[in-house]
């Protein structure tokens, strides 16, 4: 297999690309990370060179093109929150599909043709079967799925027309941290329950809410897979393995396969804190499914790919590493 030696990663400097960008670094490979900065932190790049830009920039895209011989690029430059993209979409199709194909044309420009995109298990919107594999019907309820199923569309035709070769990874809920708290999640605002629940843990917020506790469920609440984040950043490599080794386009769904309740995070937080965790109780929220599971049977059937970090309490335990060292440097 001919060796990886330099990636681009556009959104390095956030949650999952800057793990992503570690990952690289141990493996030996070069990386030029692309981040404006939107939702990232500049401390969060441990590795590689920086540039300071947007994809949506295409004379910052001919700069970092002309400048370094890429043999793949790495997306993780999106928006992610579901709500916002529901009241802005100009803003979803915008940064995640318009300036994802200013990337892809960029590419095509300086003759690169291996892309790892991460995709989301929105694009499948309402579940009609749990656990969901790659084959259930793609039927997005909001702009920020369609914006990422468009890109997958947009990938399929690039791959059928030019030969380009793409992987599109669909997480369901990436979670934890680096196991030393090199690196965490710090979204503002945050929109995620494992450090929701955490902060609440440590006193920087002051209680979490339990959005309903009538699902159909063992405990009545949501049930979601959680797959820790240096399992996902593994994930990546495998895909970029695969092109680099003359791999076809493929998608992937990215979960442990494990579904865990909102009741069973909040009870693996106090365990890990030792922390009291003040809970409210709220309303269902519409649009909320009861259970949403990956299966993700055939990455670790095509590509090897197993998790290394399944179980709730590590990958809570990770996080709390990481809360506790936001707290003690506040």
């Amino acid at each position: 297999m001919t060796s990886v030696k330099t990636v681009l990663v556009v959104g390095g400097a956030g949650y999952i690309g800057s793990h992503m960008v570690w990952l690289l670094g141990q493996k030996g490979v070069d990386v030029v990370t692309l981040d404006n900065f939107s939702s990232g932190y500049p401390d969060a790049i441990l590795h590689g060179q920086f540039v300071h830009g947007d994809i949506g920039d295409s004379r910052i895209l001919d700069k970092v093109f002309s400048e370094h011989p890429f043999d793949a690029v790495m997306h993780f430059a999106s928006f992610i929150q579901v709500g916002e993209s529901v009241q802005a979409p100009a803003k979803y199709y915008q940064n995640n599909f318009a300036n994802t194909l200013n990337l892809l044309n960029a590419m095509r420009t300086y003759g690169v043709d291996k892309f790892i995109f991460s995709s989301t298990a929105a694009i499948f919107g309402e579940p009609d079967y749990s656990p969901i594999d790659e084959a259930h019907p793609k039927r997005p309820i909001n702009p920020y799925g369609w914006s990422k199923l468009m890109v997958e569309q947009a990938l399929a035709d690039y791959d059928h027309a030019y030969g380009f070769k793409s992987v599109c990874l669909r997480y369901f809920n990436a979670a934890g941290a680096h196991p030393e708290a090199l690196l965490g999640e710090r979204h503002d605002p945050e929109t995620h329950l494992i450090p929701l629940v955490l902060q609440a843990a440590s006193g920087r917020r002051p209680h979490i809410t339990v959005f309903g506790r009538d699902y159909d469920t063992p405990d009545g609440t949501c049930i979601r897979d959680y797959i820790h984040i240096l399992d996902l950043a593994e994930a990546h490599w495998l895909a970029l393995q695969h092109l680099q080794s003359g791999g076809e386009s493929a998608a992937f769904n990215l979960g442990n396969g494990n579904g865990y309740s909102v009741e069973n995070v909040i009870q693996a937080a106090r365990r890990i804190s030792g922390k009291i965790i003040p809970v409210q109780e709220g309303q269902r929220r519409a649009g909320d499914p009861a259970r949403l599971v990956a299966n993700a049977d055939k990455i670790k059937q095509q590509l090897g790919w197993q998790p290394a970090y399944a179980d709730l309490d590590t990958i809570v335990e990770h996080a709390w590493r990481w809360e506790s060292k936001c707290m003690s440097v506040k």
